[in-house]
């Protein structure tokens, strides 16, 4: 049992029967009352956000998640293939499972997947990873004086804004967490 005061970003709390990570936490505290705790919470079953307000007082069960080191395989439409790196056993998860973490995924890539009872709740990605520029657009002389950016689309489909001398095939980091550019990579 935890209060809602120790909750903190990534913690991950069983409420009303169902898991939820927290995504934001915020202690609000206003005159004369208790402090109160404002949580953004993400549904791990259902994949939904909500919002609670809690007494800071208040308890509630932290989940004990497991983690197994795992290489992502393959993509098979909106099934994604996992292998245990400990017992080899294949682990496949749905895209809905997984949201916004297919946009990082790459073949052969080395990450963790929770688990709760035995049962797959999603992955954990590293806070920086690797890709391609696939497309970007030219750069034009002058471009530099109204935007220091360009939309470019990395070998994983996702799209973000990357400086202007950004080419096609260039490696880049990005942000898994802000799905923001980072700097070249290798250099």
């Amino acid at each position: 049992m935890i209060n809602a005061s120790e909750a903190r970003k990534g913690t991950t709390i069983e409420l009303d029967g169902q898991l939820y990570r927290v995504v934001e936490y915020q202690h609000i505290k206003i005159g004369r009352g208790s402090a109160q705790i404002r949580l953004r919470l993400r549904d791990l079953q259902g994949g939904h956000i909500v919002e609670r307000t809690f007494q800071s007082s208040e308890k509630f069960d932290q989940a004990r998640m497991e983690h197994l080191s795992v290489q992502y395989l393959y993509r098979d439409e909106n099934l994604f293939h996992f292998m245990d790196n400990d017992t080899f056993d294949q682990i496949t998860l749905d895209a809905d499972l997984l949201a916004d973490s297919v946009n990082y995924l790459k073949e052969g890539m080395v990450l963790e997947i929770s688990t709760y009872k035995d049962k797959p709740m999603g992955v954990e990605l590293p806070t920086a990873v690797e890709l391609e520029v696939v497309d970007t657009g030219p750069v034009f002389k002058g471009d530099t004086a109204t935007s220091g950016s360009k939309p470019a689309t990395l070998e994983t489909g996702l799209t973000i804004q990357v400086p202007v001398f950004i080419n096609n095939g260039d490696v880049i980091k990005v942000d898994t967490r802000t799905a923001a550019y980072l700097e070249r990579a290798g250099l």
